[in-house]
């Protein structure tokens, strides 16, 4: 009996003295991928591409005698007006080319953000992170544009017999596909790296959050009507603009120290310089039924379609100003203001792209700062990449999206329709006589010629 006590205890010793020898190599290995994994942070700065310092060589050799103060100045404005310009001919192009751009910029932004993570953890050889990262963006997307499809196009969809097997479906199918990329995940975990890889898990569920979701509600916002989309992102450019305009100028007292070239003389500067934008542009849009109709699906035409009688938010109507501004009032000898209603709704949003619009950016900042490097990419000469241009306009796209959903829209019998062609026959005979019946009675019916 002692003895066997004695083989336990020297058992138990040399199990102690493994695990303690294994918690010692693991500590050490912990220590040593703790300490290259830094200086891998540090080289990132200096591998990835970084879009403020790239400048073509003409435009370089143009602007050398500038101060570097005074050179950003010149290529952010040149590239800024490109940019502007090259959105005024997406509008042109109409929502097609407006859903096809926003499917690029999605992508592009999530390979930016992808790439960083791929580049940090690059050293520890990890398997298939990123074709599991491009699998789920595909799995994502087929989601949400499925959602998009089958709300919009519901009633041409289910007219195709191979179509309607794919709506009816849609959810079931996209969770089988993310469950694919799930049992994938799964089976390439390697021992060693557990951490590392449930933490880029995590970080390519979070890209997803920020650029397929978003992305997706600015389709939405597009097919409720090109003004949606058209003035929120031009406030946003127009505040990122002009802060930066009174910021160079005038800024001396600093805003947040995630970015400390930001300064409260730009913020205050681009926020008023916005609501004053907002408001002119939304009165000179309102007037353009192109711009404020809801696309939607014509049955009898067969296509989209942007034609519409427009709604009370688009016409024009007086408002008794406060008291307050009565005797401003007097000066201009009118007692009330003639205004489109959408132009109230304007407000709330340039006060948003405003206030809450720029921490979209500081949020970009603080991340690009945990990684030590100035932009996500080189895209474009003097702005960085994709993503720094658009890590406001994700969050605005959200904010009107649910300002639409909250204050705007209404059932319209387009969308009930497209609802009601899901049901299966019988259903649909069901809802017609119990409509039937109800217009009837209420001598709904009686009425109509």
């Amino acid at each position: 009996m002692s003895e066997l006590r004695h083989r336990r205890g020297e058992g138990d010793g040399n199990d102690k003295a493994e695990t303690a020898g294994e918690s010692d190599h693991v500590d050490v290995d912990s220590e040593e991928e703790k300490v290259l994994e830094e200086k891998y942070v540090d080289e990132l700065a200096k591998n990835l591409p970084q879009g403020t310092d790239k400048t073509p060589e003409i435009l370089d050799s143009a602007l050398s005698g500038l101060s570097s103060r005074w050179r950003n100045w010149v290529i952010r404005g040149i590239f800024t007006w490109l940019m502007i310009g090259a959105f005024c001919l997406l509008i042109y192009g109409g929502p097609l080319a407006l859903m096809i751009t926003v499917l690029c910029v999605q992508v592009k932004c999530f390979e930016e953000i992808i790439n960083i993570g791929y580049a940090v953890y690059r050293v520890h050889g990890l398997p298939w992170f990123r074709s599991l990262s491009w699998y789920f963006l595909l799995t994502s997307n087929y989601f949400f544009y499925g959602e998009n499809l089958i709300d919009y196009f519901g009633v041409v969809i289910n007219r195709t017999d191979y179509l309607h097997f794919l709506v009816t479906y849609h959810r079931f199918i996209s969770f089988s596909l993310y469950c694919v990329g799930f049992v994938w995940f799964v089976l390439s975990l390697v021992k060693r790296y557990y951490m590392r890889q449930f933490s880029l898990f995590a970080w390519t569920h979070v890209a997803l959050l920020i650029v397929v979701t978003q992305s997706y509600l600015i389709i939405q916002n597009i097919f409720e009507g090109l003004i949606w989309f058209i003035v929120p992102v031009s406030m946003i450019i127009c505040n990122d603009v002009m802060a930066y305009v009174f910021g160079f100028f005038f800024g001396k007292t600093p805003l947040i120290k995630l970015s400390p070239k930001k300064t409260w003389e730009g913020f205050i500067g681009g926020g008023i310089s916005t609501v004053i934008f907002g408001l002119v542009l939304s009165y000179l849009m309102s007037q353009y039924p192109y711009l404020v109709c809801p696309i939607e699906y014509s049955d009898s035409l067969g296509r989209m379609t942007m034609e519409c009688e427009p709604s009370t938010l688009f016409r024009l109507h007086e408002y008794t100003p406060p008291q307050f501004l009565q005797p401003l009032m007097k000066i201009f000898g009118r007692e009330k203001i003639t205004m489109y209603p959408f132009m109230i709704h304007s407000l709330a949003l340039s006060i948003f792209s405003s206030v809450i619009g720029p921490f979209g950016g500081f949020f970009a900042s603080g991340f690009k700062r945990a990684f030590k490097i100035k932009d996500f990419g080189d895209v474009i000469p003097g702005h960085g990449g994709i993503m720094d241009r658009f890590d406001c306009q994700f969050l605005m796209a959200t904010f009107v999206n649910v300002y639409i959903t909250s204050f705007i829209r209404t059932a319209t019998p387009q969308k009930l329709l497209q609802q009601v062609y899901n049901l299966k026959p019988e259903q649909q005979l069901q809802l017609f006589y119990a409509l039937k019946e109800s217009l009837e009675n209420r001598n709904i019916l009686n009425m109509v010629p």
